[in-house]
């Protein structure tokens, strides 16, 4: 499944180049079906949680955060506005998260960990390591590394296209 030596010349125009490939070797493609495959790997690592990445991403960000309103987490984890608040109704639900209204400003909502959600965490944090881990093990080491650093070029790059862009630091 690698593509042509010459796939990422600069010479062809790009929609030739990628016209020219099977599907299964288009960058777009590869990146769908690997984040499919790490959702499956996490929710089998994770299983009997309930939990998506998506919910574990929030979590971990409001734990490094602290309490945080919808936008700030929103752009934590790459959320807009209208996913995050469905995100947050559901963690607070299931009592992994309290709601409230800020006092100085009655429109914004904060979010904070509750102890459930600290607990949550903590019983999660080896599955979800795991299934980070088995997303990338076929690479060797080093790659591995390459392949992270790769991707947050990637990410870096083109942040500020994606629906909800990322506050990157």
């Amino acid at each position: 499944m690698t593509p042509p030596a010459d796939c990422f010349a600069t010479e062809v125009e790009p929609t030739d180049r990628w016209r020219s490939l099977p599907i299964h070797e288009r960058p777009g493609f590869l990146i769908r079906r690997l984040h499919q495959i790490h959702v499956a790997l996490f929710a089998e690592e994770c299983a009997g949680e309930n939990i998506t990445p998506v919910q574990y991403s929030v979590l971990t960000a409001l734990d490094h955060l602290g309490t945080a309103d919808q936008t700030a987490l929103a752009h934590a984890v790459g959320l807009d506005r209208t996913n995050i608040a469905d995100v947050l109704a559901r963690l607070d639900k299931r009592g992994l998260i309290d709601r409230r209204v800020a006092t100085e400003d009655r429109r914004m909502k904060l979010a904070t960990l509750t102890t459930t959600g600290r607990e949550t965490l903590v019983r999660l944090a080896d599955g979800a390591s795991r299934a980070h881990l088995r997303t990338v093990e076929t690479l060797p080491a080093q790659e591995r590394n390459a392949f992270v650093e790769a991707m947050k070029r990637l990410v870096d790059a083109n942040n500020d296209v994606g629906r909800a862009p990322l506050l990157l630091s």
